[in-house]
């Protein structure tokens, strides 16, 4: 595909200026059978990733090989600190979304988990009686993101009254929560509630996470605002996260904008068009046709 190409030829680019020398957090275990990884999370822990929260003064500078600006990133999530929470994208409640379309919600929840198998974020879900009305789990998430560890609840509406749950997300050593869910106002904002009076530094992503009204959404924003809870969207997390072009997955994290900005796909169609044109002007063009 073009995109492809053009983030290929894009990749290779940037690749030559200098490629990322930073390492990245080793995977958490994986297990293609949620249930089955919930049923054994007692008797394995998940790796650990230095002691927790970073202390305040360490550097959060781009680490590529090239001098940045100090201070940079500094107010920035950490990558080596955040841990993806995705709660309750259940087939059920997609139904009474009302705030935003579904389609939308979806691909961004995606999104998210591919980040998150992208740059080796810890990656925990879990769903609100899945058996039931509420219905199963959107598949594509434990597709993208195999390392993932899903954790079942017991009925508990709010995941942070899971014992299991809070203990996996403890066993990280992280303290940077990335959380979305459906519904936002119950299974967000629940826990992220609930993570903060913790002491963990939480953002939501508002449009990775679905409310049965415009209402609801807007009564839960303001709360979380007065929680301390960072409201976020998908495309702010990538970038975020991202911090710079110049690092040798940048093909792979090209393509996850198109996921949010379907636009952009198009953007990079016709940047690549242009290019084609601008090298190799004797090529010959294909002809117009009216259909």
């Amino acid at each position: 595909m073009r995109v492809e190409k053009l983030a290929m030829e894009t990749a290779i680019a940037i690749t030559q200026t200098g490629p990322n020398k930073s390492s990245l957090p080793a995977r958490l275990s994986r297990d293609n059978a949620p249930e089955e990884k919930g049923r054994i999370m007692n008797e394995q822990k998940v790796p650990r990733t230095g002691n927790g929260s970073p202390a305040a003064n360490k550097s959060n500078s781009i680490q590529d090989g090239i001098p940045h600006a100090p201070g940079g990133g500094d107010a920035l999530m950490r990558l080596d600190d955040v841990v993806m929470l995705l709660l309750d994208h259940q087939s059920g409640l997609f139904q009474v979304v009302k705030d935003i379309p579904v389609a939308e919600l979806r691909a961004n929840t995606i999104m998210l988990a591919k980040l998150a198998n992208l740059f080796k974020i810890p990656l925990i879900t879990t769903a609100s009686e899945p058996g039931g009305p509420n219905g199963p789990l959107m598949p594509e998430i434990h597709q993208v993101a195999p390392h993932f560890i899903h954790v079942p609840r017991r009925g508990e509406v709010n995941a942070w009254d899971n014992e299991l749950f809070v203990k996996t997300v403890r066993e990280t050593g992280r303290k940077t929560l990335i959380m979305a869910g459906v519904w936002t106002s119950v299974c967000v904002m629940l826990p992220a509630l609930d993570a903060t009076a913790a002491g963990y530094k939480v953002y939501a992503v508002i449009d990775a996470s679905g409310d049965p009204s415009e209402m609801a959404s807007r009564t839960t924003l303001a709360r979380f605002e007065q929680a301390g809870i960072v409201p976020t969207s998908a495309n702010a997390v990538l970038c975020e996260l991202q911090r710079t072009w110049n690092r040798p997955d940048a093909a792979e994290v090209a393509q996850l904008y198109t996921m949010v900005a379907p636009n952009y796909a198009a953007l990079m169609e016709s940047y690549n068009r242009a290019q084609d044109v601008a090298l190799h002007p004797n090529n010959p063009q294909p002809e117009l046709t009216h259909v």
